[in-house]
């Protein structure tokens, strides 16, 4: 975690992605059936709160599309073009969730959970003690200085989550006006719709990608601080504290952007849990009359 890069808040320029095209995923995308297209336009017309899709509309969408990929799962839209909203959003999520990859590899890992929903087979999810174990790695480090890497770096993270929500936010507002205006539009084949559709659902994910991981984060911060806490009791866990509150807080700011479900729907999960802790065994109660 120590080695993670920190996007900025101030305005700093931050390193340009490399954004070279991936060799493996510029295969020719064959034409959907013409009954799945129709139906994607007819679940583009329902809409719920706000005029976005509703739940089940959603659902149904990101369903569709990994019906579509198991035809054919060679393509990344990114090559029609992203939108700078959609642009913004994808760099400032990779710099979230998948730092130490390569940007074209974290194109890979968007495209798979909006296609197949599922993550690469290497992918391993990092347990929630990992955080306290690379923050105790070192002897050397005294446990004031424990605590304030783990108020740093809660607070880093709770620092990027407003900018993502606003991104996130004018991303899926445009989304239902493109889900809306597919079955008004008369020169769009079905390879068109399935484009666009597929576009929504790789916007979706992305952003259940983000909720997800900042709620791992999460977890793992409080681990660390309840451990820190009972083996080096001291005063900068205040602080600690407090920033971990503030991450908490801004979390909640990612959850009224998608259905709950989100992310079980994009092949997400299932979190790894820490161990319970060992119940210590009773002497075997004697009553005697």
């Amino acid at each position: 975690m120590s080695s993670r890069p920190r996007d900025t808040t101030d305005g700093s320029p931050m390193p340009a992605p490399d954004r070279r095209p991936l060799g493996h995923a510029r295969t020719a995308l064959r034409l959907a059936p013409a009954g799945a297209a129709l139906a994607l336009l007819a679940a583009c017309t329902q809409s719920g709160d706000f005029g976005r899709p509703r739940t089940g509309v959603w659902n149904g969408l990101i369903d569709t599309t990994g019906s579509f990929s198991t035809r054919d799962r060679g393509r990344l839209l990114l090559e029609s073009g992203l939108t700078d909203d959609e642009q913004a959003l994808r760099d400032r999520a990779w710099r979230f969730v998948e730092p130490a990859s390569s940007f074209a590899a974290f194109q890979d890992t968007v495209f798979g959970l909006a296609s197949a929903h599922t993550l690469p087979p290497t992918w391993r999810y990092e347990e929630v003690g990992a955080y306290y174990e690379a923050l105790t790695a070192e002897p050397s480090r005294s446990p004031v200085s424990r605590y304030r890497k783990l108020s740093d770096d809660a607070t880093a993270d709770a620092r990027l989550i407003p900018i993502f929500v606003a991104l996130a936010a004018r991303v899926i507002d445009a989304d239902a006006a493109r889900l809306r205006s597919l079955p008004f539009a008369k020169t769009l084949d079905d390879a068109a719709v399935r484009d666009a559709v597929q576009r929504v659902a790789e916007n979706r994910c992305l952003i259940a990608w983000v909720r997800f991981e900042a709620g791992l984060r999460l977890a793992r911060y409080r681990f660390a601080l309840e451990h820190l806490f009972a083996a080096a009791p001291a005063s900068e866990s205040v602080a600690a504290e407090r920033s971990i509150m503030m991450l908490a807080a801004r979390r909640n700011l990612l959850d009224p952007l998608l259905p709950p479900d989100a992310a079980a729907r994009c092949g997400l999960g299932p979190v790894p849990l820490p161990p319970p802790p060992p119940v210590a065994q009773a002497e075997p109660l004697v009553v005697k009359y």
